[in-house]
């Protein structure tokens, strides 16, 4: 959990700064440089913002539709919100300092995918 990134990466930018761009562009971002880095450091968090942002999505749909039947998930809305945000911000900090950070459950599927 704790591997350091070393080294250049092929797309140009170090892979911390590739690892990080790949949280903040989203799962366009997971997806771009999932698919053009070959550095399993990069492809790890690439694929785990992918998944991440997978898994933020069908929390969403979820949340919207049991709002539909139940007024008060407006609070329960509000509490993922800053939760995504803060997991968001974290993993971003995480990458950058270099640190092979898994979330749970994706984290595993993301570092079977990455080295492929």
């Amino acid at each position: 959990m704790d591997q350091k990134s070393q080294g250049g990466s092929d797309t140009g930018l170090d892979p911390k700064v590739s690892a990080l761009l790949a949280y903040l562009l989203g799962i366009v971002g997971g997806i771009v440089f999932y698919a053009i880095s070959k550095d399993s450091y990069v492809r790890f968090h690439a694929m785990q913002s992918i998944l991440l942002w997978v898994a933020i999505v069908i929390i969403y749909f979820i949340l919207f539709f049991l709002g539909m039947v139940l007024p008060f998930i407006w609070f329960i809305d509000w509490i993922v919100y800053v939760g995504v945000f803060a997991i968001w911000i974290l993993m971003m900090i995480k990458a950058y300092g270099g640190e092979k950070y898994k979330l749970p459950i994706i984290g595993d599927m993301a570092e079977k995918s990455a080295n492929k």
